[in-house]
C-alpha cells in the first residue's frame, strides 16, 4: 500500500493550499486516472469508461457476462487542499486486494470490478457524486451538463474535451445492471477509530447533508468616494450570516453546518462589492432537521441583508438524505471482519447514492489525526495494510461464497 500512494505522493500538490487539489477532469485526476488503468492493465483487468466518465476494470476469469458482479472503488478527486488519502486510499486498496486475491489464486466464479468515480468531491463543478448520481439517474442529465466551474467551463465542455459525448451523459441502465453489490473502502474522516482503538470498522449510515448557495446582492460603488452611511455592501451582511449559521446549527443537537466557501463579485480590493456568493453545507441524522436548519438560515439571512439594504436568494445545488446502507451486507461484513466495530460517518460517498440501486457497504481505515479535507489527513502504513486484508478478505468471502 504504501509503495503504491507513494507512486502518485506528487500529483497534484498544492504549494499555495498546503495537501492536494485534484478537481475532476483537472490534469492532476487525469494523471491519476492514467495510474489506475495503467496498474489495472498490470493486473490483467479488463478497462473501460463508461458514457458518465466512470472507469471500470474487471477482473472476470471466466469469461462470463459481467453481471451481478461485486465491485469495489472509490474517487481519486480532492477537495481544496485536500489530504493523501480520501478517495485514493480505497482505489489503491481495490488494486492490492486484488494482488492478495490472485496471489492466494483465487479464481473468483463472479465478475469483480474496480470502479473511479468522478466528481466525487464535487469541488470543481459543485455537486457531489456527480458520476454515480449520473449513473443512477439522480441528477438530470441536462442539469449536470450545464454545471459550470469557477472559470465558467461547464460540465459538458469538460467532459466532451475528454472523450464523452453530452448527448449521452445520465442513467445507464446496463453499467448499473452490472452491479451485484457494492463496497467502498475509505479513510475515515473523523475520530471514531481513534476512540475505539480500532484500524478498521464497518460502516452502518451516512449522515444526510445538502449543499445550497445564498446570494447577496447589493450597490457595487468605489470604496473611496461612498460615505459609509450611504452604502448597500453585501459583503458585511454576508459577514453576519456566517455567523448566524454557526449560530443557528449550534442551538440543534448534532446538526453541522458550515459555510466553506464565500466569493465577493467582482473581488477587488478598493471595490465594494455587488454581490456575494456564499455556500453553505448542512448536515443532521433526521433530514427533516436538515430542512428547518436551512429554513432558519434563509429567514435569518433575508433580515440581515434587509438591515444593510440588500436582497438574498437561496438555491439548493444539491441534497442526500440520511443513508443506512444495506443491513444484510452489513451484516455479512461483520461476520468476515469480526473485529472491526459498526460505525457511522458524517461525510457523503458515492456507496451512499448506489445504495439506492443496489446493496452498498463501506469499509473505514483510520486516520490518526480524526483531521480530513486537510493536508493533515493521513494513515499509518500498517493501517493501510489491514484495510487492505479486510477488504481482500471481503471480496473473497463475497466472490466465492453463494449470495
Amino acid at each position: 500500500m504504501a509503495d503504491l500512494l507513494r507512486e502518485i505522493g506528487t500529483v497534484g500538490t498544492d504549494p499555495a493550499r498546503g495537501g492536494y487539489s485534484r478537481p475532476g477532469y483537472s490534469d492532476a485526476e487525469l494523471t491519476l486516472r492514467e495510474w489506475f488503468v495503467d496498474h489495472a492493465g498490470r493486473r490483467g483487468l479488463d478497462v473501460d469508461a463508461d458514457r458518465n466518465g466512470i472507469v471500470w476494470a474487471w477482473w472476470n476469469p471466466t469469461g462470463g457476462p459481467l453481471h451481478d458482479a461485486v465491485v469495489t472503488g472509490s474517487h481519486l478527486d480532492s477537495v481544496p487542499g485536500g489530504g493523501a488519502f480520501d478517495g485514493p486510499l480505497g482505489v489503491a486498496s481495490a488494486l492490492v486486494a486484488v494482488d492478495r486475491l490472485q496471489a492466494a489464486g483465487v479464481r473468483p466464479a463472479r465478475p469483480l470490478g474496480l470502479a473511479v468515480f468522478p466528481e466525487e468531491e464535487g469541488s470543481r463543478f459543485g455537486v457531489a457524486c456527480l458520476g454515480s448520481r449520473l449513473l443512477t439517474g439522480d441528477i438530470a442529465p441536462e442539469r449536470a451538463a450545464a454545471l459550470a466551474d469557477p472559470d465558467g467551463v461547464t460540465f459538458a465542455e469538460a467532459a466532451a474535451r475528454h472523450g464523452l459525448d453530452p448527448r449521452h451523459l445520465g442513467r445507464d441502465r446496463a453499467a448499473l445492471d452490472r452491479i451485484g453489490l457494492f463496497v467502498e473502502l475509505h479513510v475515515e474522516q473523523g475520530r471514531g477509530l481513534i476512540d475505539l482503538d480500532r484500524p478498521v470498522a464497518v460502516a452502518t449510515s451516512i449522515l444526510g447533508h445538502g449543499r445550497w448557495r445564498l446570494t447577496v446582492t447589493g450597490q457595487g460603488n468605489h470604496a473611496g468616494t461612498t460615505l459609509m452611511g450611504d452604502r448597500r455592501d453585501p459583503l458585511v451582511a454576508a459577514a453576519a450570516m456566517v455567523t448566524t449559521v454557526r449560530d443557528i446549527a449550534a442551538a440543534v443537537p448534532d446538526a453541522r453546518a458550515t459555510v466553506g466557501r464565500l466569493q465577493p463579485v467582482p473581488g477587488g480590493t478598493n471595490v465594494i462589492a455587488s454581490a456575494v456568493h456564499l455556500w453553505l453545507d448542512a448536515r443532521h441524522p433526521d433530514d427533516a432537521v436538515t430542512a428547518d436548519v436551512v429554513a432558519a438560515v434563509h429567514d435569518r439571512a433575508r433580515s440581515i441583508a434587509a438591515a444593510e439594504g440588500c436582497a438574498v436568494q437561496l438555491v439548493e445545488e444539491s441534497r442526500s438524505p440520511t443513508v443506512h446502507l444495506d443491513r444484510a451486507l452489513r451484516d455479512r461484513l461483520s461476520g468476515i471482519l469480526p473485529d472491526a466495530p459498526l460505525l457511522a460517518t458524517g461525510a457523503g460517498h458515492d456507496a451512499g447514492v448506489l445504495s439506492a440501486h443496489v446493496p452498498a457497504g463501506m469499509l473505514f481505515v483510520r486516520n490518526p489525526t480524526g483531521v480530513s479535507h486537510a493536508p493533515a489527513e493521513h494513515v499509518e502504513d500498517a493501517d493501510a495494510e489491514s484495510g487492505a486484508d479486510a477488504l481482500a478478505a471481503v471480496l473473497l468471502d463475497l466472490l466465492t461464497a453463494s449470495t
